[in-house]
């Protein structure tokens, strides 16, 4: 009981050091933590959506790629956990560049990050429409049904992030649990499947499948490259646990914890399930070719019930991934708008005193939401939501390359997690590593209208900057709380 108050006080302390009361409610344990973090990537819904497009692309060998992308994107974990070890606040690498830079190269953090939070809660909901909840109920495919079914899916998750943190941490848990025994339980069972019919074959692993022929295979931004996306897609977003540390206990060891730990344990089930899915394909050309590669492997070896099963577990995780997104992203807008550093900062920043959340940005999210669904062409959208793969990788450079430049005055607090004298090879390596998947994500021809997009938000957020400067220069100039507050003791 006694190291739980030091805990609760050191953590206290941490919001008081930064310069602001805690208005935010501590009632995430360390598993809910990790549950945020693990609900926000959701291997199973990355698999899910992109297994095809590895099929298409590299054939079932491509799934190899994957090991790449989790031994790269821990790297990157591992240098995110350094910052959430030192500076427990809500707005993450926002928090980070603001106090160890500058605010001017803060805001620009947060820019990129409220970007790419605002549009990947609508890319998860509409996936959740379109490719989960109408062939569960088999719907036809039909554009306008898929954006209001989104529609109520995002009014849903605004209405239970508003009401409260721990409600939305409960049902991120029972997503978590839910994905971890239909990743598991399906993989155990297709192994059973495969080895008492004979459908399936352990060469699929080595196979090119339907790419055999492809000049350009081994091309810059050709088909073994495209399915690297696989991995950079889903294996993103460990940082949404950072965006919530006000309301962690002992954010100092959960949030790093959950950060790393949720990378790894993504990295691990997702590569079992790609294994025994892509061990059990009896049939590579017409699997390739169906638009649920994922669900039709299970139909064809455990029944059209388990697809069934398959699709419900599915739909559950994409809304936890997608509340995840819209919590994480209204955190961040809180943080910004409590600094003056957000459109509307004085209304944003409202915490409201019963539900102890910040109901006006959250709701912003859900605006942002419906606004993108009703105004934006089919096309547009899509090329919208391909863009916010490229805004991570961005991010997460940038994120180490602010480490690099600030490490050597980092608190270095007793008992919070740090690398040690692994912290600079580390680093190092996790940058190559975002080097690399930023040219993969950039290279292919059809990224093109991507880059310009990730541009154009670039600009966008840039001219408002320059509001910003104009008229309240102030805002940016200087941080709250004590000079140096995180720095090195």
């Amino acid at each position: 009981m006694a190291q739980e108050t030091t805990d609760a006080q050191d953590s206290e302390s941490a919001v008081e050091l930064g310069g602001y009361r805690q208005e935010l409610k501590r009632t995430l344990g360390s598993f809910q933590v990790f549950a945020i973090s693990f609900a926000f990537i959701s291997v199973a819904v990355g698999i899910f959506a992109t297994y095809d497009e590895v099929l298409l692309t590299a054939g079932p060998v491509g799934i190899w790629l994957w090991i790449i992308a989790a031994a790269g994107q821990t790297l990157v974990a591992l240098v995110v956990a350094q910052f959430a070890a030192r500076i427990p606040l809500s707005g993450s690498s926002y928090q980070w560049a603001s106090r160890l830079a500058n605010p001017k190269i803060g805001w620009g953090f947060g820019w990129l990050t409220f970007c790419y939070l605002a549009i990947g809660v609508v890319a998860v909901d509409n996936a959740l429409a379109s490719q989960a909840f109408m062939p569960l109920l088999d719907m036809e495919p039909d554009e306008g049904t898929a954006r209001l079914i989104t529609l109520v899916v995002l009014f849903i998750q605004t209405v239970l992030a508003v009401a409260s943190t721990r409600l939305v941490s409960l049902i991120n848990v029972a997503a978590v649990g839910l994905e971890l025994l239909l990743v598991v339980g399906v993989a155990i069972a297709l192994i059973i499947a495969v080895l008492v019919t004979g459908d399936g074959a352990v060469g699929n692993l080595t196979s090119r499948g339907v790419t055999e022929n492809a000049t350009d295979y081994f091309a810059v931004g050709g088909g073994l490259m495209i399915a690297m996306i696989m991995g950079l897609a889903t294996l993103v977003g460990f940082d949404s646990a950072a965006n919530l540390a006000e309301e962690a206990k002992d954010p100092y060891r959960s949030v790093p914890r959950a950060i790393v730990g949720s990378v790894v344990a993504a990295g691990l089930l997702g590569l079992l399930f790609l294994v025994t899915l892509t061990v059990a394909i009896d049939d590579i050309s017409r699997i390739s070719a169906d638009g649920s590669p994922v669900a039709a492997i299970m139909r064809v070896h455990l029944g059209p019930g388990m697809e069934r099963v398959l699709l419900i577990a599915i739909t559950i995780a994409f809304f936890g991934a997608g509340i995840v997104g819209m919590v994480a992203c209204a955190r961040l807008v809180f943080a910004m708008s409590r600094d003056a550093r957000f459109p509307a900062h004085q209304l944003m920043r409202r915490v409201n005193s019963r539900t102890r959340t910040p109901i006006p940005a959250t709701i912003l999210i859900f605006v942002l939401g419906v606004v993108l669904m009703v105004a934006l062409p089919g096309a547009a959208l899509l090329e919208l939501i391909t863009a916010s793969t490229i805004l991570p990788a961005i991010i997460y450079g940038s994120t180490i390359v602010l480490y690099l430049a600030v490490r050597g005055r980092l608190d270095r607090r007793k008992g919070a997690f740090d690398l040690g004298r692994f912290e600079l090879p580390v680093a190092i390596c996790a940058l190559v590593w975002t080097l690399v998947a930023l040219f993969v994500l950039v290279t292919p021809g059809e990224a093109l209208v991507s880059v310009v997009i990730v541009a154009g938000l670039l600009v966008g957020g840039g001219l408002f900057f320059l509001v910003m400067l104009t008229f309240d220069r102030q805002a940016l100039e200087s941080e709250p709380g004590e000079a140096d507050a995180f720095g090195e003791r």
